[in-house]
């Protein structure tokens, strides 16, 4: 056949014949055509697109020239870390008049009452009664310096900023405290900074302190602000006992007949002394700087630039405790850009509520509200086929995820995830979850269902909050990102766990100018914190990934030693045992005296009814809990579990005892960020433990 016959019977059909083809089509098929033409062009217009990271997600940290193995952000133009994202914002006070300038004075603080809308003050509102309080603090005698210290005993609410930027405009210091803390603790604190004015929000928290005052416990207190309304019982009684007690308003007041130019700070002055809860002995008070505060902003700002960009339109739901820094440097975030910051009612049972209110669109949580939220979808879940739905839908989104997309506009969000959604408020774009480890699976599906840009950071207290943090674009669980902008992380052999720098395994320690200055009047435990060279040393065991990001492995703090001279770690293997099914909480436990370990287990109250119906076993949760079937059937699956993760023969617990109540806050067991507290665990469970080791024989 020749090249022009070739031609010809390949040739492409001319428009007439292809018109002729179309006519002798079934109208159906042409209706068919007509909608897959529609549906290719409304995919195309509509189609997702996937957020264009900051960096190459394959290398997200790259290690810096000259200095032992420390890493650095590839967010970062040089090896040195950022300190200000703004040049004209480098105190908290700066911070804030640049929130009024960009808000245009809009509105900055919200609360509202039961069944009732938010109510707003603005900007300059609250530099203005900021001001006041300030003013009123020197009338009273007190000096516009960094060595002047208050105490803030209060939950969130707008007083607790206006007291805040009232202390910052004449270069004073804040120190909050805290219900969790218990009364010794703060007994404690009073009396170690030297605190003679403290603020509270309510009259029960003024009378806690004058029955101190009365037992002569804290000699240096002399005058109580009171927010909230008291009567004049509560006056008298602090007249008995030498104490000044005044509301708000008439602090206010005073302060407004004697106004004083404002007196600003330096970067380099204490801003707040953050008490740490601490697993033993007293609390530490943690000495933050005004840049220690601002650089740790900065990082999450340039981290996260151009694919966050906070501005006046955002709207943070406040309900984690301002004592934290978590929570300050969220909001210090928000307050920079003129954001509002709306206040829950003081009920975490009310949350839901004021969420629906208020529908933020920035919203940082803990660990221990992405569970809750994770076991009630899942729990009203509660058919094979509702759970089978879910499961696809949150697979189609992961998919998604994956490819680095994030939206809340699929048709699964419409069918599915619209619900969970709106429960938040329905505009929430940005959450940010630290202060714990948080399980990927958890993590995973919440970034599915919610449809919003949701980070995970590490870090503590003696950091500001934050080192290391998700990079945007990268939605992958099981680490806590890179190293944020304004610091150096490195890992340093814990030889007696066998974690070598040189492996990439080791004890995580941070420097640059987000690290704290030392702990209040207690030299020895900053020389524990900080060494000669100004490593900040967490006491958790990191590993570097090929990508560059940070994965927390381990705890060194808490080790022992076995009989056998083997070293424990109880916090990997109490994070590897929580994965059981049945089970809600574990706390681990050997003795150098002992060659084995032992576990008090919490089964999960929700849970453990349908798990033992299913091995045959029938009770109330009260009686399966006593029930040795159960026991045994919880022990093994947490053996099993141990296996899979790797652990050691000597890791595995030999025995567990069953507790019906929950580890909490309230109870003594877990520090305010959710941590076990474990000499005190130790304490709580020791018939338990001493009849275990009497009993097991191996």
């Amino acid at each position: 056949m020749q090249a022009h016959e070739l031609f010809r019977y390949f040739r492409m059909p001319e428009l007439g014949d292809f018109r002729q083809y179309v006519r002798t089509l079934p109208t159906n098929t042409l209706m068919g055509f007509g909608a897959f033409a529609a549906l290719t062009t409304f995919w195309y217009a509509t189609r997702p697109k996937a957020l264009k990271p900051p960096c190459d997600l394959s290398m997200q940290s790259v290690e810096v020239e000259g200095s032992d193995g420390a890493r650095r952000s590839t967010v970062l133009d040089s090896d040195e870390p950022l300190s200000f994202f703004y040049d004209d914002v480098t105190t908290l006070y700066e911070t804030f008049q640049r929130g009024i300038h960009v808000s245009n004075n809009g509105p900055c603080l919200g609360f509202r009452k039961p069944d009732q809308p938010y109510e707003w003050i603005s900007y300059k509102e609250v530099e203005d009664k900021a001001e006041c309080v300030g003013s009123a603090l020197i009338q009273k005698g007190y000096r516009p310096s960094p060595d002047q210290y208050f105490g803030i005993f209060a939950q969130n609410r707008p007083e607790w900023v206006i007291i805040e930027q009232g202390c910052y405009t004449y270069s004073m210091v804040v120190v909050p405290l805290y219900d969790t803390l218990g009364n010794e603790a703060i007994t404690y604190i009073i009396n170690k900074a030297e605190l003679s004015l403290v603020f509270v929000d309510k009259p029960d928290k003024a009378e806690l302190m004058l029955e101190s005052v009365a037992n002569k416990l804290i000699p240096v207190l002399k005058t109580i602000v009171i927010m909230d309304p008291f009567d004049k019982d509560l006056l008298e009684r602090g007249k008995n006992h030498g104490i000044e007690i005044m509301s708000m308003k008439a602090l206010e007041d005073l302060g407004r007949a004697n106004r004083r130019k404002p007196k600003p700070p330096s970067p380099d002055d204490l801003a707040l002394i953050c008490f740490t809860s601490g697993t033993t002995g007293n609390p530490k008070g943690a000495l933050i700087t005004h840049q220690n505060v601002v650089s740790d902003c900065s990082g999450f700002v340039k981290a996260t630039e151009k694919v966050v960009s906070p501005c006046q339109d955002d709207i943070l739901i406040s309900f984690l405790p301002l004592a934290h820094m978590f929570e300050r440097v969220v909001e210090c975030v928000m307050l920079c850009h003129g954001a509002k910051i709306g206040f829950f009612q003081g009920d975490i049972r009310l949350l839901m509520d004021d969420l629906k209110m208020l529908q933020p669109t920035i919203f940082p949580v803990v660990p221990r509200l992405l569970n809750r939220m994770f076991d009630k979808i899942f729990g009203q879940a509660n058919t094979t086929m509702k759970r089978w739905i879910l499961d696809f839908a949150s697979k189609r989104k992961e998919a998604e995820l994956r490819s680095g997309i994030i939206r809340n506009n699929s048709l699964w969000d419409r069918i599915i995830f619209n619900k969970i959604q709106a429960s938040l408020g329905g505009k929430v774009r940005l959450m940010v979850t630290g202060a714990a480890p948080v399980s990927a699976t958890v993590l995973t599906f919440l970034r599915s269902a919610l449809g919003c840009q949701f980070y995970e950071g590490y870090g503590q207290t003696e950091c500001t909050a934050g080192c290391s943090l998700t990079v945007p674009g990268d939605w992958t669980a099981g680490h806590v990102g890179a190293p944020m902008p304004c610091c150096h992380i490195k890992l340093v052999d814990v030889e007696e766990m066998n974690y070598l720098a040189a492996k990439g395994e080791g004890e995580i320690c941070v420097k640059g100018p987000n690290v704290f200055k030392g702990y209040l009047k207690d030299p020895a435990k900053t020389a524990e914190a900080l060494d000669k060279d100004g490593w900040l040393h967490t006491g958790d065991i990191g590993k570097w990934l090929p990508n560059g990001t940070l994965k927390i492995i381990d705890r060194k703090k808490h080790i022992f030693k076995l009989a056998q001279g083997e070293y424990i770690a109880p916090e990997k293997i109490e994070n590897i045992y929580q994965r059981s099914e049945p089970v809600a909480q574990v706390f681990v436990h050997g003795e150098s005296l002992q060659a084995f370990l032992i576990a008090i287990v919490v089964p999960d109250v929700e849970v453990l009814c349908p798990w033992a119906k299913k091995k045959g076993i029938s009770g109330t949760y009260e009686e399966l809990c006593r029930n040795k079937d159960v026991k045994k059937g919880i022990l093994e699956d947490l053996v099993r579990l141990g296996k899979e993760a790797g652990l050691k023969p000597f890791e595995q617990v030999k025995g567990i005892a069953l507790h019906m109540e929950l580890f909490t806050v309230e109870n003594g067991l877990l520090t305010p960020t959710l941590k076990a507290k474990r000499p005190e665990l130790r304490k709580y469970f020791r018939s338990q433990i001493d009849e275990l080791y009497s009993t097991i024989k191996i």
